[in-house]
């Protein structure tokens, strides 16, 4: 089984509001990256939804799926990294990986999600990066053999350090799409509720 880990427990100290709560067609911007997720075309066994500031608001705004939940990470304002290990420590023991998503990427579609789930299948890799038209992004997928060097992440860095530090560990696979834009302005959002 791959684990899907959505990471939502920022304090959208750049927009000034809870992004996780905006709306987005009807529906908060959280619920969009859970939903695609939590998809068939996702690959992904189950969803763990990493929240921090504002959890109760932000949990009781969510419709969660079956196959998704939420866990908190109380130490949200340290930075990224801690809601990463949050989440890893909350995966499924029969877990053999884990794909990190954003939760400020509305626009992530599951097929992105499940081109980098069914290229570690095929025998990728221990780090399977999603890369659009040649930039690397999210979504990124992590074996289990991965998460120890994950789990010694510390601030606001997330997983981009044991990337940088072992490029042999990661396979790239390509993808013919622009980037899913995050949100971290009201700039941002406007542009997201134009398309």
């Amino acid at each position: 089984m791959i684990s899907g880990i959505v990471l939502a427990g920022g304090t959208s100290s750049r927009l000034g509001r809870p992004k996780q709560l905006l709306t987005l067609d009807g529906r908060p911007v959280l619920q969009h990256v859970v939903d695609a997720a939590a998809a068939p075309g996702s690959g992904l066994g189950e969803v763990v939804v990493v929240l921090g500031h504002l959890a109760g608001e932000v949990a009781s705004a969510l419709s969660l799926p079956l196959s998704a939940r939420t866990v908190v990470n109380p130490d949200y304002a340290t930075g990224q990294a801690g809601s990463m290990r949050t989440g890893l420590g909350a995966a499924a023991p029969e877990s053999e990986a884990a794909v990190v998503l954003l939760g400020d990427q509305p626009g992530m579609p599951a097929a992105h999600i499940g081109a980098v789930v069914r290229a570690f299948g095929g025998g990728a890799g221990p780090i399977v990066q999603a890369s659009f038209r040649g930039t690397p992004s999210h979504p990124v997928l992590f074996a289990r053999s991965v998460w120890p060097e994950l789990m010694a992440v510390t601030g606001d860095k997330g997983a981009r350090e044991v990337i940088k530090a072992h490029p042999d560990w990661v396979v790239r696979v390509d993808l013919d799409a622009e980037i899913p834009p995050d949100l971290d302005t009201m700039e941002d959002y406007e542009r997201l509720r134009g398309r």
